[in-house]
């Protein structure tokens, strides 16, 4: 069995401080309720999601186009720990509000032409634990890699990532806590 090409560091904030920031995150960020058009239905994404970056950067997926909000002022400190721990370099941010286990979001990839070829993304994990599966699509019959996303974690994906793989956050029953997940990214010039 392959592993896809990622690491993960539980605890990259702590506890008290996830708490604090997924509080002050759902009451101060402007969140969106995006649709998207399914077998010719429009449907709306089961997610609440924002946003941000440095000026100009637009994101486009599943025909949305997104232009980054200013970044909120705690965000933009978790993007410098983050840089600060790798070296690596980030200018935008998409944050996902999973209000319950009932919130998902469905098998893709990170790889959008802006993104350039090889993305890496750092997701924080912020809430409630959730199940984050990954599917080697090399690989069809082989069983989903499974990780835990817990309260302040910190998941990297590196550079080969996006191209062999898929992921996804199923849903889950009978879950009535949130979580926030903030993915950020690198859009080159």
């Amino acid at each position: 069995m392959t592993e896809p090409d990622y690491w993960l560091k539980n605890n990259f904030i702590s506890t008290a401080e996830s708490r604090l920031l997924l509080t002050t995150l759902i009451h101060e960020v402007s969140w969106r309720q995006d649709s998207i058009k399914m077998f010719g239905k429009r449907i709306n994404i089961p997610r609440l999601q924002a946003f941000m970056g440095d000026e100009e950067i637009e994101y486009t997926y599943s025909n949305l186009r997104l232009k980054a909000d200013k970044w909120h002022h705690d965000v933009a400190r978790i993007k410098n720990r983050i840089e600060e721990l790798t070296h690596h370099k980030f200018n935008a941010v998409l944050l996902n509000y999973y209000r319950d286990g009932q919130d998902s979001m469905g098998w893709h990839r990170d790889n959008e032409p802006e993104l350039g070829p090889t993305p890496i993304i750092a997701s924080v994990s912020l809430g409630i634990t959730r199940r984050f599966l990954l599917k080697d699509t090399t690989q069809p019959k082989q069983n989903p890699f499974e990780l835990q996303l817990k309260n302040g974690s910190l998941l990297w994906m590196g550079s080969t990532l996006q191209k062999n793989w898929l992921h996804s956050l199923p849903k889950i029953r009978h879950c009535k806590k949130p979580r926030i997940n903030l993915t950020f990214r690198y859009f080159p010039d």
